[in-house]
C-alpha cells in the first residue's frame, strides 16, 4: 500500500456519469478548480446504458408543445408526488440542456431539413424525446467526456470514496482509496457534489451491473448528516432477462413491446388482457411489471420464474432494423435468436425515484457545502418516472449545481477542518483491512438482494416488510464479523465491504419508508392497502436518527395544473 495522497480543490464531484461530468464541465467553464472521482472507468458509467432518449419541449415535431405541458405530464406521471418547483426548473431548462449538448458536439437524430427529430416516449402529450439511435445515453456520455477532456478536467476513476468529511456540520472534503493499489486519498474541498447514482442494485434482479448503484450516495450523504426522501419509490422495469445469473436483470428494451412484441405466461395465455385489455403490451411500465409479477406469483410463470416476450412473429428485417441491440444482447448472453425464439423475462429493479433530500431549486442538501444530482437526488420523479426525463435532469441540474457550488465556494471566508474526522476515516479503512472474520462480504450482499426481492419487490405488504427488517437486523449483526482479503488484483474486497454498508443502509431506509406508505401509488404496490390514500400525497423523509417525517408538497402552479389531462395512448408504448 502506497503512502496517502493529499489533494485540494474548490469543488469535488463524486461520480463520473452524466450528472457528475455535466457539473464538472460547468465548474471548469467558470474557471473554478474542480476534481471528479469515480470507482469505475468513466466510459463505462451507468449513463451509457440509457437507450431511449432525452426530453425537451423543443417543438421541432409538434409546434404546440410547451415547457408547461412537459411539466404537467411529469407531475401527472409522478402520481402527484413530484415537487412542482423541481419539475418547473427541469422543464424550463430542458431546451438549454439540449443546446449545451449540441455545443459540445453531440449528434442527435435529425429530420431531412436538419431539425432535431423527436418521438413519442411514454405518457407524453407531444413528441418531445430527442435521441441518437437506441444508444442516446452512450452518446451523451461520450460527448461529456470529450468536453471534459477539452477543458482538462482532472478525473480519477479508480478512487472509491468511503466517507465525506465534515467539521462544525459543514463539508470540508472526502476520504477514499485507490481500488487497484489501496492508496489512501485525502481530498480537501470547499464543496462536494454527490453524483454516485441510486440503490437499485440491492435487488436480486437489477438493470444495474455489479458494484454500481449500491446506495453509495445514500450512505455518504446520511453519514454526513443529510436525509433521504422517498427511498421506497423504485421503478421496476417489466423486462429483464433471467439467465445467465451473472447478467440477470439486463434490460430488454421496451421497444420490443413497442414494435409489436407479445407477452405470454407458461400456459401460452396472452395475460395482459387481464390487466389492461385496451392497451395490452403497450400499457404503462408499472402496470406491465405488476402484471408479470402477478402471473409468476400465482403459478403461471415459467420454471425459472418468468414470463415470455415474443417478437418472432415480426419480419426479420423489422427486428434487425428496429431492435438491433436486443438481437445482439440475446445472441451474446444466451445464443438465442429472437427472430426464431421467445425471450424469458421478469421484472427488474431499474431506477431510484427517491434519493437524497435536496432543495427543489438548488439541489443543496441540509449539510452546508453538500449537493446531490441525478439518481442520487430526489424531487422530480415521484412515484413513476416519465420516460426520457432522467437524462435531461442530469443536464439541467448538473449546470445549476455547478453554479451554486461555485458560488458557495467563493462565499467562504474560512474553511473549518477536523483532524478527528480525518483520523476516523483512515481508521474505518484500517479497521476493515484488518478484519479477519468468518463472514464473506459477497454472500452478505447476496442476502440483502434476496431479502429485498422477497419482501420489498414489485408488491409489498406489512408482514413481508417486517420480516424483511428482521432479516436485515440479522445481516447487520453478521456484518460485524466480515473478513477482508486484498489480493494481487487489488482492493476490490475492501470496496465491496463499503458497498455492503451502503446497501444495508439503503435497504433499511427503503423497508421502513415502504412500511410507512400504507397505500398503492405508482410503482409502490401494497397488497394490504390497494387504494391510493389522499393523506399520503406527501414525501416521506428518512434518517436513521429521526425516522420518517412527512413533508407536504407545494401546490401546482395554475398554468401547469390546467394542462394535466389524460393523454391519448392510441398505438403508443406507455413508459
Amino acid at each position: 500500500m502506497k503512502p496517502e495522497q493529499q489533494i485540494s480543490t474548490s469543488v469535488l464531484v463524486i461520480g463520473t456519469g452524466g450528472s457528475g461530468l455535466r457539473a464538472a464541465i460547468e465548474l471548469a467553464e467558470q474557471g473554478v478548480d474542480v476534481l471528479a472521482v469515480g470507482k469505475r472507468p468513466r466510459h463505462d458509467a451507468h449513463t451509457s446504458l440509457a437507450a431511449g432518449g432525452i426530453n425537451a419541449a423543443l417543438g421541432t415535431m409538434d409546434e404546440e408543445d410547451t415547457w408547461e405541458q412537459h411539466a404537467a405530464d411529469t407531475i401527472k406521471e409522478s402520481y402527484f408526488l413530484a415537487d412542482p418547483r423541481t419539475v418547473q426548473v427541469v422543464a424550463q431548462g430542458a431546451a438549454r440542456g439540449i443546446e449545451d449538448l449540441e455545443r459540445y458536439g453531440m449528434n442527435f437524430a435529425r429530420e431531412q431539413d436538419g431539425r432535431i427529430s423527436q418521438r413519442f416516449f411514454g405518457a407524453h402529450t407531444f413528441r418531445r424525446t430527442a435521441f441518437a439511435g437506441d444508444y442516446t445515453g452512450l452518446e451523451i456520455q461520450r460527448t461529456l467526456i470529450n468536453r471534459a477532456e477539452q477543458l482538462q478536467v482532472p478525473i480519477l476513476d479508480t478512487v472509491y470514496i468511503t466517507e465525506l468529511l465534515t467539521a462544525e456540520g459543514k463539508i470540508f472534503g472526502a476520504y477514499g482509496f485507490d481500488v487497484n493499489n489501496g492508496t489512501g486519498y485525502l481530498i480537501h474541498a470547499d464543496a462536494v457534489i454527490l453524483a454516485a447514482g441510486g440503490h437499485n442494485r440491492i435487488w436480486r434482479r437489477s438493470s444495474s451491473r455489479r458494484d454500481e448503484n449500491t446506495g453509495d450516495s445514500f450512505r455518504l450523504a446520511v453519514q454526513a448528516g443529510a436525509r433521504l426522501r422517498d427511498p421506497e419509490l423504485v421503478q421496476f422495469h417489466p423486462s429483464g432477462i433471467i439467465e445467465p445469473e451473472s447478467d440477470a436483470g439486463t434490460l430488454i428494451s421496451e421497444a420490443a413491446r413497442g414494435e409489436g412484441g407479445i407477452l405470454t405466461n407458461a400456459l401460452g395465455e396472452r395475460f395482459m388482457a387481464r390487466y389492461d385489455a385496451k392497451r395490452m403490451e403497450l400499457s404503462t411500465r408499472d402496470r406491465v411489471a405488476l402484471a408479470a409479477y402477478t402471473e409468476i406469483r400465482e403459478g403461471r410463470g415459467t420454471e425459472n420464474g418468468g414470463v415470455w416476450l415474443d417478437v418472432s412473429h415480426l419480419d426479420r428485417e423489422v427486428i434487425m432494423k428496429r431492435l438491433p441491440r436486443v438481437y445482439q444482447t440475446m445472441m451474446e448472453l444466451q445464443m438465442l435468436d429472437i427472430t426464431q425464439q421467445k425471450i424469458e423475462i421478469a421484472p427488474t429493479a431499474h431506477y431510484s425515484m427517491g434519493g437524497v433530500w435536496v432543495d427543489p431549486l438548488t439541489h443543496a442538501t441540509e449539510v452546508p457545502g453538500l449537493y446531490a444530482i441525478g439518481e442520487a437526488s430526489s424531487g422530480l420523479h415521484g412515484a413513476n418516472r416519465l420516460g426520457g426525463n432522467s437524462l435531461i435532469e442530469l443536464l439541467v441540474f448538473g449546470r445549476i449545481v455547478g453554479q451554486h457550488a461555485a458560488e458557495y465556494s467563493a462565499s467562504l471566508t474560512s474553511q473549518p477542518r477536523s483532524a478527528k474526522a480525518i483520523a476516523a476515516a483512515r481508521g474505518h479503512i484500517a479497521e476493515l483491512l484488518g478484519a479477519q472474520g468468518q463472514e464473506n462480504v459477497r454472500s452478505l450482499q447476496r442476502a440483502i438482494r434476496n431479502l429485498m426481492t422477497d419482501h420489498a419487490g414489485v408488491v409489498r405488504d406489512e408482514a413481508g416488510l417486517l420480516e424483511g427488517l428482521a432479516k436485515l437486523d440479522a445481516i447487520e449483526a453478521r456484518m460485524q464479523n466480515v473478513g477482508i482479503h486484498p489480493d494481487i488484483a487489488g482492493y476490490q474486497d475492501l470496496a465491496h465491504a463499503f458497498d455492503l454498508q451502503s446497501s444495508a443502509l439503503a435497504a433499511r431506509a427503503t423497508l421502513e419508508a415502504a412500511l410507512e406508505r400504507r397505500e398503492t401509488r405508482g410503482c409502490h404496490n401494497r397488497s394490504d392497502y390497494p387504494a391510493m390514500d389522499p393523506s399520503l400525497q406527501v414525501n416521506l423523509v428518512w434518517s436513521p436518527t429521526s425516522g420518517i417525517t412527512r413533508e407536504s408538497i407545494p401546490q401546482i402552479p395554475e398554468q401547469i395544473a390546467e394542462l394535466i389531462t389524460e393523454v391519448s395512448q392510441e398505438g403508443k408504448l406507455v413508459e
